[in-house]
């Protein structure tokens, strides 16, 4: 039987008591020479004397021995567990927020449908462990190995894994919303497929989910062809009044069943803030730019423009002046961007939505796509002895 004085530190004493014994010795699975039983078995005991409420939150468990641990439901809120060795351990539907388990060994752990909310799990080991069905959402993976692991409908939004090593893992029905990645974060064969599919591989989490969805979605061909169709986009500023345009254009596009996209210009000009315009402009049918005292809106419009054969209209309050970038823009692609329509008043601007603006777009946007679908023309030019000789009489 197990030390009785660890089972009333941990189980009667509470955490704190345990936590002052424990200090910054080192946890063993081993057999003390004094008889007593390592944290191991005091788990085992706790389980036995609290079966349905296993309870270690705030627990210091730190580089502690936990080789094949039956955790699994026990509540581990807030514990120490850094540089544990958790190999093969049960942690299934363990609750494990803001647990720190940095550089814990977790190889072949059973992690399944574990809540580890905003826990600490950088350069932990992963290797094959399941954390399929886990809330991961807003953990540190920082520089974790997660190879081969299982994480299949697991919920990663907003995680950081900067660093961290995603190579081989099974990620069908992940979902990864707002994750943190950067060039240090390694992704390589994620299968977005079941077991019971062929194998479909991907090197990016992030787009796992979509890939999945244009393979097992037979709509999504009409979903895309309807978002072309359908979706407008909307730039300008929302600061300095100039929201109010561009929400009552919204409002006067949607009335007219377009699927209308605000995008505000004043923001950091960032590589993935160019990106984004630059995506959102080609799921569009056409773009409504507000170029009025603008300030990033010159370089995002060169950013996308050249690479997006859509029409873009720009507008323009009385009383300002185009930035002299768009001139340029007009002169090499004035096949799709139109002359700036100057407006006296919102009302004004309304007024001539339809003629000045969306049937104009409209009919750039049909002979864009003729032009696009023109097959390669190709010039032949006669052999030399056709060119030389007389053509027959």
């Amino acid at each position: 039987m197990a030390n009785a004085d660890h089972l009333d530190l941990l189980v009667n004493k509470g955490v704190e008591a345990w936590n002052e014994w424990r200090g910054d010795e080192k946890v063993t699975l081993r057999r003390n020479p004094d008889g007593t039983f390592d944290a191991k078995d005091i788990v085992k005991l706790l389980y036995r004397d609290n079966p349905a409420d296993p309870d270690l939150s705030g627990a210091n468990l730190a580089r502690a021995e936990l080789v094949g641990a039956n955790l699994s439901w026990t509540n581990l809120t807030r514990v120490n567990l850094r540089g544990a060795d958790l190999h093969k351990a049960q942690l299934r539907n363990a609750r494990l927020f803001e647990a720190d388990l940095t550089g814990a060994l977790l190889d072949e752990a059973n992690l399944m449908f574990a809540d580890l909310t905003t826990a600490n799990l950088s350069k932990a080991c992963l290797f094959r462990a399941s954390l399929n069905n886990a809330n991961l959402s807003w953990a540190r993976l920082n520089n974790a190995c997660l190879r081969e692991t299982g994480l299949r409908r697991a919920n990663l939004v907003g995680a950081d894994l900067r660093g961290a090593e995603l190579i081989g893992c099974a990620v069908h029905g992940i979902n990864a919303w707002d994750l943190k990645t950067d060039a240090t974060t390694e992704q390589q064969d994620l299968v977005v497929t079941e077991d019971k599919e062929p194998s479909v591989t991907i090197d990016s989490v992030a787009v796992a989910q979509f890939v999945y969805l244009l393979l097992h979605n037979e709509e999504i061909g009409d979903i895309i062809d309807t978002v072309g169709r359908k979706c407008v986009l909307l730039l300008g500023r929302f600061s300095g009044g100039r929201i109010v345009i561009l929400e009552r254009l919204r409002d006067e596009l949607r009335k007219r069943a377009y699927v209308p996209m605000v995008f505000n210009f004043a923001k950091p000009e960032t590589k993935d803030f160019t990106e984004t315009v630059r995506l959102l402009a080609g799921l569009s049918k056409f773009v409504i730019a507000d170029i009025t005292n603008p300030k990033s809106a010159p370089l995002e419009l060169q950013a996308t423009v050249p690479d997006c054969m859509i029409p873009f209209v720009p507008i323009l309050e009385a009383g300002e002046e185009p930035f002299s970038m768009i001139r340029d823009l007009l002169i090499k692609h004035r096949d799709w961007v139109f002359d700036p329509i100057r407006y006296p008043s919102l009302e004004d601007l309304v007024d001539v939505l339809d003629t000045e603006i969306i049937h104009p777009a409209e009919k750039r946007f049909s002979e864009l796509l003729i032009k696009k679908a023109e097959g390669l023309r190709i010039r032949d030019i006669p052999a030399r002895d056709d060119r030389l000789c007389p053509p027959d009489p």
